[in-house]
């Protein structure tokens, strides 16, 4: 198939993003790498009457530290966001984690704010972001906003972009020496969407697990804490026992329901799966 017809506009600042953005509301998208976009476009999928294209933005890209905090710019490819050494050093599980991300033509193209905006539920990078308790930089007309990753993930593919707005950034709190995180997903093949997927985050003394943070991907329609699991795995000894009681716990955070090719009850198996393999495998932050 074709993409409809639409106007096309390459801004010269994110100011004049902005401002377009916000004067066609509702029947302008941003453009940046592409690679989940295009494929809506052919598809129809989506309409747009404006693509603003903001690929070539300087304003959104780099990667800085600052006061402990890795500040990442929406349009850095994800191959950028790889090769830092801020983020191999202080965000393994992202660096983890990229490995995972599609085929290296789409990692040289697809950029991290576009991953993180457009919500796809099975997703490494939104997943990691909840994770890590990122906070997401949004700007619109009115100026920026600051909101939780854990917040910004509303629904399946729907998120707390407002009309006009747009994600401009990532802070990613840096991964302190000695906590644990663990990252695992199933695919049927290398680079395909992930059938299930898990990001965590721990503190461990000896061999009890004393926190966590834990979020799945590709079996459950948004990125988000699993609350109940953490609870359950707080406090336990590893390697984690009682599976039952973990995939009763598994199934009410991830409320699955059955998907062309994968019944709810196989994607709660294959995350208990998941979440014994994690746990028995945390790494440590050097």
């Amino acid at each position: 198939m074709k993409a409809p017809n639409f106007a096309y506009v390459k801004p010269a600042s994110l100011k004049h993003a902005l401002d377009l953005l916000s004067t066609h509301a509702g029947s302008a998208i941003p453009l940046a790498g592409g690679q989940s976009l295009i494929a809506t476009l052919n598809l129809r999928l989506s309409a747009p009457q404006i693509l603003v294209d903001i690929s070539e933005l300087d304003e959104l890209k780099g990667i800085r530290m600052d006061d402990g905090v890795i500040h990442i710019g929406a349009g850095t490819i994800f191959a950028q966001v790889a090769s830092s050494p801020f983020v191999r050093r202080h965000l393994p599980l992202i660096a983890e984690a990229l490995r995972h991300v599609a085929h290296v033509a789409i990692r040289n193209r697809g950029t991290i704010g576009g991953s993180l905006a457009y919500a796809d539920p099975a997703a490494e990078i939104p997943a990691c972001s909840v994770a890590l308790d990122a906070t997401f930089v949004l700007a619109g007309e009115k100026g920026e906003r600051r909101v939780a990753a854990a917040d910004f993930y509303r629904g399946l593919f729907e998120t707390d972009l407002r009309v006009g707005e747009l994600l401009v950034a990532a802070r990613f709190p840096a991964q302190q020496a000695g906590h644990k995180w663990g990252f695992c997903e199933l695919a049927r093949r290398h680079g395909d969407f992930a059938l299930a997927g898990l990001a965590a985050t721990a503190e461990q003394e000896r061999d009890t697990i004393t926190s966590a943070r834990v979020v799945y991907f590709g079996c459950t329609d948004r990125a988000r804490l699993a609350r109940r699991t953490a609870e359950r795995i707080r406090g336990a000894r590893l390697p984690l026992s009682d599976p039952q009681q973990l995939s009763h716990d598994i199934a009410a955070d991830l409320a699955p329901t059955d998907s062309p090719g994968l019944r709810a009850a196989t994607k709660v198996k294959l995350a208990c799966v998941l979440t014994v393999r994690t746990f028995a495998a945390l790494r440590s932050v050097d």
